[in-house]
């Protein structure tokens, strides 16, 4: 039985940086009607601010987080203005081409910059973890589930109690209405980019101190982000919390109760995931939001 309620806990905190990782995405998605593949190079962006902030300034990780967002929102608004405003009405397909460009050219500064070679995050508490009786609660992992939850908090009560987050909700809902009431249409589509980019650098952060960092770390994250937002249902924060709590759940008791079944099969399991959510219940489990 505690085995059972470890891999429990552990799910929650999988599933907590998997709520960080797709809060952005979800929100591109939603309101700018883009899937942005280059989205987990966004992460890895994070994961290396954090590196380069902890390894050469002694900074803690979990305090590079802010640095990480501010980098990542700059970055999020000029990518966005710059590059990807031009195609914002373009069909689907177009959006797809350009930020999977934007995804090759990340990885290929990785490449430039920091070559092939893992590198990590490792603090005097790496290893260390609460016990209660036989479970044992890690630290880090805890402590990216309670920011994951601020982050989701943040941005819920950004886009609903702001005057920002409105204008960004009507652009979402009907863009022809919102410029007709006067919101500069590009300057909201590149805010609502800033902010799913400054959510990435968060997450990329958090994931920098549970796992090694390399020019291709990022690439699962863009599917399993995919995979929450389908999962909970596109529109809402909420929707994002409860679809990537569950999933890293999913994750984590079916790599331990299946046999067969290891770390390699995660992918495998997003996959498999996705496929039953879209032909049982397309809309999410708790329904996009009208």
């Amino acid at each position: 039985m505690s085995l059972f309620v470890q891999q429990v806990i552990l799910g929650l905190m999988l599933g907590g940086v998997y709520v960080a990782v797709a809060i952005g995405f979800s929100l591109v998605w939603g309101v700018l009607n883009i899937v942005n593949l280059a989205h987990g190079a966004l992460v890895v962006v994070g994961m290396y601010a954090t590196w380069f902030l902890f390894t050469h300034a002694g900074i803690d990780p979990f305090l590079t987080l802010p640095l990480d967002a501010v980098v990542l929102f700059a970055i999020g608004y000029l990518v966005q203005r710059g590059l990807i405003n031009r195609v914002i009405r373009a069909p689907l397909f177009f959006t797809l081409l350009l930020t999977f460009g934007i995804n090759l050219v990340l990885i290929n500064l990785f490449l430039l910059w920091f070559k092939a070679d893992f590198r990590s995050v490792t603090t005097s508490y790496s290893g260390a973890g609460l016990n209660v009786g036989a479970v044992t609660i890690p630290y880090i992992r805890l402590a990216a589930l309670v920011i994951a939850m601020l982050l989701a908090g943040a941005v819920g009560f950004f886009m609903n109690r702001t005057r920002t987050g409105f204008a960004i909700q009507a652009v979402g809902a009907d863009k022809d209405a919102a410029q007709l009431v006067g919101i500069d249409l590009r300057h909201v589509y590149a805010l609502t980019f800033a902010v799913g980019a400054a959510c990435a650098g968060v997450a990329g952060g958090l994931l920098s101190t549970v796992q090694a960092i390399s020019p291709t770390a990022g690439e699962p994250y863009t599917l399993q982000a995919f995979v929450v937002v389908i999962l909970g249902g596109l529109g809402r924060v909420s929707a994002t919390v409860v679809g990537g709590l569950l999933f890293g759940l999913i994750e984590v008791l079916a790599q331990s109760q299946v046999p067969g079944l290891g770390a390699g099969w995660s992918n495998a399991i997003a996959f498999a995931v996705l496929v039953l959510v879209l032909v049982l219940r397309p809309q999410g489990l708790l329904g996009r939001l009208a």
